[in-house]
């Protein structure tokens, strides 16, 4: 199988670096996966797992949001917090839920409360994964 190169870059640091056979992405428009040679694009990231599948061992991390860039040289992802799912612990991500709550509660318009109802849902779905 082909691989490609992939990094995970968070603002604190360098989360994973390797050549990967595939990476599944939590998409803001929906959950994709990258393979070797995937058409060039950009997507936006929702708050979700990460899911990288190198050498037949899978690692998944957790991450708030961010980009994806895949191009020539690969897929590189960058995240706006990026944690590996073995060091979540639940009170962090129950904190995430009770901040994301605060959001709704103090939006001021419908779109904002709409983003912030949908950040929301979606890191109740991460919870529930997790468990």
């Amino acid at each position: 199988m082909a691989t490609f190169k992939f990094e995970l870059v968070s603002p604190e640091r360098l989360v994973l670096s390797t050549e990967a056979d595939q990476v599944d992405l939590p998409g803001s428009e929906g959950d994709f996966g990258v393979g070797a040679g995937h058409a060039p694009f950009l997507s936006t990231l929702r708050p979700g797992v990460v899911t990288v599948t190198a050498g037949g061992a899978r690692t998944k991390i957790f991450v708030r949001g961010g980009f994806a860039d895949v191009n020539v040289s690969g897929l590189t992802v960058l995240a706006e917090k990026a944690v590996p799912v073995a060091e979540l612990k639940p009170d962090e991500i129950a904190g995430e839920i009770r901040d994301a709550e605060e959001d709704v509660a103090d939006a001021k318009t419908a779109d904002a409360r709409h983003a912030a109802e949908t950040k929301l849902a979606q890191l109740r779905e991460v919870a529930a994964a997790l468990t």
